[in-house]
Order: structure tokens, then sequence, then C-alpha cells
């Protein structure tokens, strides 16, 4: 039987954190955006400055949200609705993590924090060089995609319009003296533990390439984006590609699929962008060398970032409910949102 509500301070703490997080992710979208286009250089570094903060006041209460929400899982307040649905008091430890990124908002927040951390690594960089003209206009991307996925869990509604869903949300009356959902048996795997970390971790990283390509467009320094780009776009490969066999670990040992073809269609749309990014790589690698595929390293790069966003769209908008274990099937909460995104 469900506890009566007596645990809402932690949600209500939750809930202030992603809105501090938004209005600092604004915040910093705008800095470095003028900083960005600024030509003088002290301007440019009091914008710089004001975005820094602004960055890492966001990245700190993202991660006081993920605490905030681990902690309602961790001691099972089940008067919040994510609690109900995705813990139990069955559960060992580890897959009270698992329950985190089961949901929808728990895995838009997994997505958030690595983008934060990515943020924080290029902000703390280095060299007067990257300063002058790389850290702004790549940082700016990276301030309006954290703007765009805390969108995702924002949970307010504006007008008749619902902005995103919060994990923060009180259960209904109805789930009174109902057993909680718990995790989904084909989830309580040690993959599903480490898996999802690590793919999140390669969908946040391919937005740093496509970053470098901006501010290629942007600052039309063609010849030089390129090499200071490689490493992260190495980096992006590893990752993801390393999450992709993860899940094609766990599929084989939950799932018993018969070979890769046969995998979950969210799997085979993981595998898309992670090629795109491998042929990138390549063309990175030609235009070092000789000078040349500089526009077709533009398109690639950019091309691996918006699959990533596309992968996602299918995913979370209930369009492959039917047909894959991983897709969220509450179809259209946060459709319009993954449109504008793209």
């Amino acid at each position: 039987m469900n506890a009566p509500t007596q645990h809402l301070m932690i949600g209500q703490l939750g809930h202030f954190f992603v809105v501090l997080a938004l209005v600092t992710s604004i915040i910093s979208l705008v800095a470095f955006t003028v900083a960005s286009f600024q030509k003088n250089l002290d301007i440019k570094i009091n914008w710089l400055n004001y975005a820094k903060a602004a960055f890492s006041i966001q990245s700190i209460s993202a991660l006081g949200v993920f605490i905030c929400l681990f902690l309602i899982c961790y001691n099972h307040y089940y008067e919040y609705q994510y609690a109900f649905k995705h813990t139990s008091d069955d559960l060992e430890t580890k897959y009270l993590f698992a329950c985190i990124w089961e949901g929808q908002e728990g895995s838009f927040l997994l997505w958030i924090i690595w983008q934060a951390i990515l943020g924080v690594v290029i902000m703390t960089k280095k060299g007067e060089n990257w300063r002058q003209s790389w850290q702004a206009p790549v940082m700016s991307v990276i301030s309006l995609a954290q703007f765009f996925l805390l969108l995702m869990i924002l949970g307010v509604y504006l007008g008749q319009t619902k902005i995103g869903n919060s994990p923060f949300v009180l259960a209904g009356p109805e789930t009174i003296g109902q057993t909680p959902s718990g995790l989904n048996v084909l989830l309580r795997n040690y993959w599903m533990v480490i898996h999802p970390p690590v793919l999140f971790l390669g969908f946040a990283s391919t937005i740093i390439p496509f970053a470098f390509a901006y501010a290629g467009l942007q600052t039309k320094q063609h010849n030089q984006w390129v090499k200071t780009a490689l490493p992260w776009t190495l980096f992006s490969v590893c990752i993801l590609g390393v999450g992709i066999m993860m899940g094609g670990k766990w599929a084989y040992e939950s799932l018993n699929f018969g070979g890769y073809w046969a995998w979950d269609p969210v799997e085979n749309a993981s595998l898309v962008p992670w090629l795109i990014l491998v042929a990138g790589l390549h063309t990175m690698l030609i235009f070092n060398a000789t000078g040349r595929s500089l526009k077709a390293t533009y398109v690639f790069l950019m091309l691996g970032f918006l699959f990533v966003l596309y992968s996602t769209f299918l995913t979370r908008t209930g369009i492959l409910g039917d047909a894959s274990v991983h897709a969220f099937t509450d179809a259209g909460k946060v459709i319009n949102f993954m449109i504008l995104f793209m």
C-alpha cells in the first residue's frame, strides 16, 4: 500500500533545480553567443566569464536534480509517480540506478548531466587561441542543446500546452492500494546498469564535433577547426561504439536475438549516427593529410548529431512503441519539442 504523501520537500527541491538549470542555460546561451560574435577581447572575456558562471550553476543544478530523483527511488517514495512506475521493494541497489534511466525523464536527465560534464571540460581547457576562437561558439551550441533537453523534464503547462514531463510528479489516487510496477524484468541485467550511461555519453559527445563544425562556419576558420575537433570526434566514435556493443551484448543475453539485423530497431537507429561519424572521422584525416574533403567533413559531423536526435525522436514519441523494447510508449508528449530541437 502506498505511504501517505509526506516527502514533498525533495520533489519541490528537485523541481527547483530543474527550473534553475533551465534559467541558467538561457543565460549561458545568450552570453556565449554574444561572446562568440564579439571582436573586442576585453568585452569578449567579460561575456565569457558570465557565461561560464551560468553554465557552472546549470551543471550543479542538473546534478542536484539527479540526486533528488535517486533519493526518491532509493527510499521508495511511492507517492511519486516515477518511483511507483520504476521501483519496487525487491530491487537490488544496483538496479535502483537502472530505474532512473528506465524512464523517459531519467534518461533525458542522464544525457543532460553528461553534456554538462563535457561542457565543463571544454570551459576549463587552457590556451589563448582556444579561448579566443573556439570556446564561445562551441559552448553556445552546447548551451542551446541543454536548454532543449531541460525543457523535456520541465513538466509545466503554458496555457493548454504541457512543456516536458517532470520526474517529480506525485502519483494519482488511482495508485492507492496498488502494487508498484517496478523495473521491467528484461532490464534487470547488469548490462543495463552500465550500458545506458556509456551510450548516453556517446550521444552527448556527438554534439562536440557538430559544434566545432558550426564554429568553423561561424568564424570562417575552415582550415583550422578540423585539427582541433579531431580528438573529440575520435572520442565520440569510440564511446558511442562501445555503448552500442554493450547494448548488443544485453540484447543477446536478455532477448535472445538471432542476429544483428534481428536487433531492436532502436539498436539499429543508434548504429546509423555512429557509421556517419566514422565516415566523418575518415574525411577529417583525409583533410589533414591532403587538404581535401572539407565539405564532406562538415556534412558528416553535422549529420552524425542530427541522426542522434532523429533516433531519439523515434524512441521518445512512441512511434516504435509496438516494435521496440526500448521505445517509450507515452506517444506525443515530447514530439513537438523533439521536432523543434532537430
